[in-house]
């Protein structure tokens, strides 16, 4: 708190909200770091780590989001475990050094909020652990580059309307803002979106929150890819 009582801001998050960290790595020497890296920041606490994202959640499922290695050796996949976590209400960053793209898609597919290079900058790793906890994608050029190179990633056709639905809805509107802007009423707004969901569920690309509305309709186009900056950070 500053002196007049408010929460002082550092990044993406106050520092009267801890973001709860786990991380899930085979390896203890990425874990290693990353403890280094957040014990220092009060806002940022590494909760637990474990090899798996069972033993993780064996330990605590008090997470809000998860760092998580793309190769473990139990067998799962980046997929897999991005949804168990999702399940849960926790969201992912996958940790990776870049090496797979393969399962990068996977995990950009099961909608992971982003990907975090192992050769990244603290500065990069605390950016993209503070967007992840307040719900925010996590923007790199690898999360784009999964994107842009993923072949099973199907084409959804959209209407103009339903275009311009979800381009001003994942912008950031509301079904009233949209609405007005269309010049229709907010539940009809509501119906487009639920054709929206439907016809991204019907290609296997689920669209559970707001952010995967955003994140479809930059991956079809709709929608520029953002790009951030070291003064984002």
């Amino acid at each position: 708190m500053d002196e007049r009582g408010e929460p002082v801001t550092t990044g993406r998050v106050t520092t009267d909200r801890v973001v709860r960290v786990g991380m899930v790595d085979d390896h203890q020497s990425p874990v290693w770091g990353i403890e280094r890296i957040l014990e220092r920041h009060d806002d940022l606490q590494l909760v637990c780590s474990a090899p798996t994202v069972g033993d993780l959640l064996e330990k605590s499922t008090a997470l809000d989001v998860v760092i998580l290695d793309l190769r473990l050796n139990d067998g799962t996949t980046p997929r897999e475990n991005v949804n168990r976590l999702a399940e849960l209400d926790i969201v992912t960053v996958v940790y990776t050094s870049g090496e797979h793209p393969d399962l990068l898609r996977s995990a950009a597919r099961a909608g992971t909020l982003g990907v975090v290079l192992k050769s990244a900058s603290e500065d990069e790793i605390l950016a993209a652990i503070r967007a992840a906890g307040s719900g925010e994608g996590v923007l790199t050029t690898e999360w784009a580059a999964a994107i842009d190179g993923d072949p099973n990633l199907d084409a959804v056709d959209l209407s103009p309307q339903l275009q311009r639905v979800l381009t001003l809805y994942a912008s950031g509107g509301t079904s009233a803002s949209v609405g007005q802007e269309l010049g229709v009423a907010p539940d009809t707004v509501n119906e487009y979106l639920k054709r929206i969901r439907q016809k991204y569920a019907d290609a296997g690309r689920p669209t559970r929150t707001k952010l995967d509305l955003f994140k479809r309709a930059v991956e079809d186009g709709w929608l520029p890819m953002p790009h951030r900056t070291r003064d984002d950070d």
